[in-house]
């Protein structure tokens, strides 16, 4: 890893006039000083405000060869990256799906790491009959509560037109490696999350669908890519669980399969620049804190999979309802 240096004095003698060994020393600090700022990596972390993404933001700020960009589409997100010390070059607000946002945004950037996804809001009313149905008839299953997607949120909208939006520029401003963190399910169409926000004629929800979708764009794309399904994302400290990867969401059959989102994030992280992880599309889950081993090295868990990756050429699902068929 090459760092800055500093405090290098300067000496009114010409350089050839030095001590060799002295000469050769400064020559070297130079170079350093010269090639510290462009060896770093541009990297752009789509939906930087969310909370796997503005992990992936404070990591890659953490590591002297990483060059972060938040793009952000709240005031809110912006100020929670500058309290982690963003400044006005590391944030972006606007919107995935503008395309003049993404053009600028991704102008010189070596990745990209996506971290975008719709996110549903729950009714309010579902709650209160939920609670009617629980204490006062005493149900001993009252359902669920019901959710639905903000105007222009849906995972249609969100998950697959703005996921392939940010796979088109980033193509175009000519991105070397580009993380899409997804979810696990996506081969299956019954998966309860398809069922949240989805309307009387079937549109509007299938989120898991959508991002498959979107993926197989990605996989077909030309773009070195790394795609990562996360099981259930739950907000416990990163490094202190032995993380577990698969393929084929074959992790969902297994009891456990929760993984803190700050070890989302390195996993993000280690992949912008490991070679195993180049092409290779995997499910992503851990033990209970303090069964087996903590992952030390996320970079590590690409050489666990053997060279295996999920499949994108066998059965492929039919789309979900459009919502933007009348």
């Amino acid at each position: 890893e090459m760092t800055s240096v500093t405090g290098v004095q300067t000496c009114a003698l010409p350089i050839w006039h030095v001590p060799s060994t002295d000469r050769h020393m400064r020559m070297l600090a130079f170079m350093m000083l010269a090639l510290s700022p462009a060896s770093a990596l541009k990297v752009l972390v789509t939906g930087a405000g969310g909370r796997t993404g503005r992990l992936v933001f404070e990591q890659l700020q953490q590591d002297a060869s990483m060059s972060p960009v938040g793009l952000v589409r709240s005031r809110k997100a912006e100020k929670a990256l500058r309290k982690v010390g963003a400044g006005d070059d590391d944030i972006v607000r606007g919107d995935v799906t503008d395309t003049n946002v993404l053009a600028g945004a991704m102008a010189g950037c070596d990745g990209v790491v996506l971290c975008t996804s719709a996110v549903p809001q729950i009714k309010p009313l579902s709650i209160v009959k939920l609670l009617f149905k629980k204490i006062v008839l005493r149900r001993a299953d009252p359902g669920r509560p019901q959710f639905r997607f903000s105007p222009g949120g849906t995972p249609e909208e969100v998950d697959w037109l703005g996921a392939k939006m940010q796979i088109d520029a980033a193509k175009a401003a000519g991105v070397k490696r580009f993380v899409f963190v997804s979810s696990m399910g996506g081969t299956q169409p019954d998966n309860f999350l398809n069922s949240i926000g989805r309307r009387a004629d079937g549109s509007g929800g299938d989120i898991l669908l959508w991002k498959r979708k979107a993926e197989r764009y990605l996989v077909a794309s030309g773009l070195e890519y790394s795609i990562i399904h996360p099981g259930g994302l739950v907000d416990d400290p990163g490094a202190k669980r032995e993380l577990r990867v698969g393929v084929g969401d074959a992790l969902l059959q297994e009891e456990f399969r929760q993984v803190p989102r700050a070890d989302v994030a390195r996993v993000s992280c280690a992949a912008l620049t490991s070679p195993e992880a180049a092409k290779v599309s995997l499910d992503l889950a851990s033990r209970p804190e303090g069964e087996g081993e903590p992952t030390a090295e996320a970079a590590s868990l690409f050489s666990v999979l053997g060279g295996r990756s999920c499949d994108y050429q066998g059965t492929v699902l039919p789309d979900p309802p459009s919502i933007f068929v009348e």
